[in-house]
């Protein structure tokens, strides 16, 4: 599905893709995002994971008196 361009297409307005292409094109983007941020290592280790002790409960049952 290729589209010549003319000078009709070329005034501004977007051209008009279908859904399949335009998730194409967003999965591209994406991946190529992906590759920048693999390049760069410092981003890679600033996740740092959070201990199960520090996590705050979840109390609503002994709160709400049971179910």
């Amino acid at each position: 599905m290729t589209e010549s361009k003319t000078p009709d297409n070329m005034e501004g307005e977007p051209k008009k893709i279908s859904l399949a292409e335009a998730v194409r094109n967003k999965l591209a983007q994406k991946k190529q995002a992906q590759q920048n941020d693999s390049s760069n290592p410092q981003r890679a280790g600033n996740m740092k994971a959070k201990s199960q002790m520090t996590k705050k409960v979840n109390n609503q049952r002994r709160r709400t008196g049971g179910s």
